[in-house]
C-alpha cells in the first residue's frame, strides 16, 4: 500500500524546489505517493502556513506524513522537527508552523529532527527542504521511530492566536487570509449553521465561551463597511454584490459573488472586523 506524504510550501512551481523534495523522498521511500496540498503560502508567511495546514490535514487518510516547509529562519538555530499527533505524522521547521493543528489534538509527541542517519549526507545552509526535511518525512513514512530522529522535545515554538474577542453586543477579529479569489477570510470561527437562521461560534481558544449569531440580523463592519446578514452562499445575492457568508471551514468570510471583495474594498491581513450582534 502507497505511503502517502502531503507536501505543503512556499516554494511557489516556477522552480525546482518541490520536484527536487520530491526525488529525494522517493529514493529513500519508493512506494510513496505525493498529495501537493498547495505550494502558494506567501513567502516567509508562517502563520498562512499554519492556517492552511489547521483547514486541510483531517481530509487525508490515516498515516498520512505532513512535510512542512515555510521556513524564513533555515541556516539558523531554529530547529527541525518531526511530530506524531493521532495517527498523522508531521516533518516542520520549530518556528510555530504546526501551532494551530496540534491545537486540534489533545496530545502529541515530538523530536528533534537531529541524527544525521536521516538527513543528506552533504547539507546546504539555504534549503533545509532537500537536506533535512524531505529525508525525514520518507524516513517517517518508512516506520522510523520518533525517537530515533534525535531527542524528545516539549517546548514547541507556537504563534498567538488571531484576534477573536467578544465585546459587549458585537465580536472582534481580524483578516488572517486572502484568498486565490479575492475572498476575504476572517478569525471569527468557527462558526456551524444551527439551522436556518442561527449560527453557532466555537472559537480555537478555551477562553472564549461558544454563543449563538442570529445571522440575518448580524451586522458586519470592516472598515467604512457594514453589511447586514449573514448569508449561506454565493448565489443568495446578485452577481457583483458583496456578501457575508461561511466558508467551507467555518470561518467568517466577506465576497462578492463572482468578483474580487479584496481589491474592492482595499481590504489586507491584519485589518480589524467586528460583527455587530442583533
Amino acid at each position: 500500500m502507497a505511503k502517502t506524504i502531503a507536501l505543503l510550501t512556499d516554494f511557489g512551481v516556477e522552480d525546482v524546489y518541490v520536484g527536487v523534495m520530491k526525488g529525494v523522498m522517493q529514493k529513500i521511500c519508493p512506494d510513496a505517493a505525493f498529495i501537493d496540498i498547495t505550494h502558494a503560502i506567501p513567502a516567509q508567511d508562517v502563520q498562512g502556513g499554519a492556517f492552511a495546514l489547521r483547514d486541510s490535514y483531517h481530509y487525508f487518510p490515516e498515516g498520512t506524513v505532513f512535510l512542512v516547509v515555510v521556513d524564513p529562519g533555515v541556516g539558523s538555530t531554529r530547529r527541525p522537527v518531526v511530530v506524531k499527533a493521532g495517527d498523522y505524522g508531521f516533518i516542520a521547521p520549530d518556528n510555530g508552523v504546526l501551532s494551530y493543528v496540534l491545537a486540534d489534538f489533545e496530545a502529541y509527541h515530538a523530536a528533534e529532527l537531529a541524527h544525521h542517519a536521516y538527513q543528506l549526507p552533504a547539507m546546504s545552509s539555504t534549503f533545509h527542504g532537500r537536506d533535512v526535511f524531505a529525508p525525514g518525512a520518507a524516513h517517517l513514512a518508512n516506520g522510523v521511530a520518533l525517537a530515533d530522529f534525535g531527542p524528545l522535545i516539549e517546548d514547541l515554538l507556537t504563534l498567538p492566536l488571531p484576534l477573536l474577542m467578544l465585546q459587549p453586543g458585537q465580536v472582534v477579529g481580524e483578516v488572517i487570509r486572502i484568498d486565490h479569489f479575492g475572498n476575504i477570510i476572517t478569525s471569527i470561527g468557527r462558526l456551524l449553521w444551527q439551522d436556518e437562521q442561527n449560527l453557532l461560534l466555537s472559537p480555537m481558544s478555551s477562553e472564549m465561551e461558544a454563543i449563538t449569531i442570529v445571522a440575518m440580523s448580524a451586522v458586519v463592519e470592516v472598515g467604512e463597511l457594514r453589511l447586514k446578514g449573514i448569508q449561506h452562499a454565493y448565489h443568495e445575492v446578485p452577481v457583483g454584490d458583496l456578501l457575508v457568508q461561511v466558508d467551507s471551514v467555518g470561518q467568517l468570510e466577506i465576497a462578492v459573488n463572482q468578483g474580487n471583495a479584496a481589491k474592492r474594498l482595499n481590504v489586507k491581513v491584519g485589518d480589524h472586523i467586528s460583527v455587530k450582534l442583533g
